[in-house]
């Protein structure tokens, strides 16, 4: 069993910048491919990130390519997600998962994800 609790979301001007966290717990975290999704209102849920098992590879989606980096640190049993460059269009609660069995590494198949976060908000001004 696997607890995420995201951390890092709130209001910020177009072009800006913020830093999302993930806290697991669980003993095996470290064989966890874990991803990161957003949600707008009335749509589904979609992936924008995803991060090996040993976090030296990862995933994303074109929307988010060039401006987000999602990193791991299994030692802290955190993943993060480095958001820059902001648009209004990013606007969106984001969520992390994790993914237990990893057997698809960093491809995005969100059905596989078993464990996820509560959410945290993230509101980009114009």
């Amino acid at each position: 069993q696997v607890q995420l609790v995201e951390s890092g979301g709130g209001l910020v001007q177009a072009g800006g910048s913020l830093r999302l966290s993930c806290a697991a717990s669980g003993q095996t975290f470290s064989t966890y491919v874990l991803g990161w999704f957003h949600q707008a209102p009335g749509k589904e849920r979609e992936q924008v990130a995803a991060v090996s098992r040993n976090g030296d590879n990862t995933n994303y989606a074109g929307s988010v390519k060039g401006r987000f980096t999602a990193s791991k640190n299994s030692a802290k049993n955190m993943v993060y997600q480095q958001m820059n460059s902001l648009r209004p269009v990013d606007t969106n609660v984001y969520y992390c998962a994790a993914d237990a069995d990893s057997s698809c590494g960093i491809a995005f198949i969100p059905r596989l994800y078993d464990y996820w976060g509560q959410g945290t908000q993230v509101t980009v001004s114009s």
